[in-house]
């Protein structure tokens, strides 16, 4: 005959305490002594106890999970949805949100529920998913600045934050980058290096963070005497970054300096002023936007902008659980600064 499960009184006669004590550890209650909750969670782990997870929430009303939802504004097919999360899965920064997110929610014995949103479906889908209980919040990443979730989610009174401040506006909290400082930390090093014939490689000029940093790239390169700069929009990919590059080089043969909006995109930059045969720096330097995994790889190195993914991941995560909690009523922002990290492509 199998064993039968241990309960919360076995549980509290282990760690010689009430079931009631042991009940408010477990559901993770703080108004508990942290001497006597470490001494709870020896016994649970000496009698392999586990909780009931329905049980449970319908003590705390909370799952402890959370949506991780990258939504757009799309009405795909299902083979473009399928393209969709090919694109994000191979995507660095997507990876480095998951990971900020992870750090923060893992110790706390919280986990993201991945889901994607590309179309009014989709959407709806993620609100009723929310609105059943089957998460305790969403996280939203956005790649498009028409994206309707994030009203649908503040419409519904729904626990939600967003990574980067949404391109209309809602009452929910956010995190972003001071994006334009980024744009001028490039044009500063730039002028630094004593480049004067100087290009950019923008990303989506629909999408406000490439706005931001080209308005800051321009605003710079205008305090210092250089009213005209080359623009080519890119996709925040490298072929697009490839494809903009070409461009420029073919109309500004000259060109000595150029700022990307992201690192792949500079990665496919550096490719083809290679294919034409300029050296990197020497000949026209390189900046990049991110400081994701692709500066490091690439060859020269990225000398490039810090976006710093990770601890903006973890804080859009803590402001949720804090709205959850209850712990913050109203929404807020919190701004990141970039820095620049200076390696060997300018």
């Amino acid at each position: 005959m199998s064993r039968q499960a241990p309960t919360l009184e076995d549980v509290a006669r282990e760690a010689g305490v009430s079931r009631a004590t042991v009940s408010r550890v477990v559901n993770g209650v703080r108004n508990v002594d942290p001497a006597i909750q470490d001494l709870v969670r020896r016994a649970i782990e000496r009698t392999g106890y586990a909780p009931n997870q329905a049980a449970r929430q319908l003590v705390t009303r909370r799952t402890t999970t959370v949506a991780l939802v990258v939504s757009g504004a799309g009405d795909a097919s299902d083979t473009e949805q399928n393209a969709f999360a090919t694109r994000v899965f191979a995507d660095p920064f997507f990876g480095r949100v998951v990971g900020g997110v992870v750090a923060h929610l893992r110790p706390r014995r919280m986990h993201p529920v991945l889901m994607f949103a590309e179309t009014p479906e989709a959407r709806q889908e993620v609100v009723a998913y929310l609105r059943q209980g089957g998460a305790d919040g969403a996280l939203v990443v956005s790649t498009h600045p028409d994206d309707p979730l994030p009203a649908l989610l503040a419409g519904a009174g729904l626990p939600a934050v967003l990574f980067a401040r949404p391109g209309r506006p809602v009452p929910l909290s956010y995190v972003d980058l001071a994006h334009r400082d980024g744009g001028r930390l490039a044009a500063e090093h730039l002028l630094e290096r004593g480049c004067r014939r100087i290009a950019t490689v923008a990303g989506p000029l629909a999408v406000a963070a490439s706005q931001e940093r080209l308005a800051g790239f321009r605003d710079t390169l205008a305090r210092h005497g250089h009213p005209y700069v080359p623009v080519a929009e890119g996709g925040f990919t490298v072929d697009s970054g490839m494809a903009a590059m070409t461009s420029l080089l073919s109309e500004h043969p000259d060109t000595d300096g150029v700022f990307t909006a992201n690192d792949l995109m500079a990665q496919g930059a550096v490719q083809v002023l290679r294919d034409h045969g300029r050296r990197v720096p020497q000949d026209v330097a390189v900046v990049g936007f991110d400081d994701s995994s692709v500066a490091v790889t690439c060859r020269p190195r990225l000398t490039t902008v810090r976006q710093p993914v990770e601890e903006m991941a973890a804080t859009m995560a803590r402001l949720l659980d804090d709205h959850i909690k209850g712990a913050r009523t109203e929404p807020t922002s919190v701004i990141f600064d970039p820095e620049l990290v200076v390696r060997d492509s300018a």
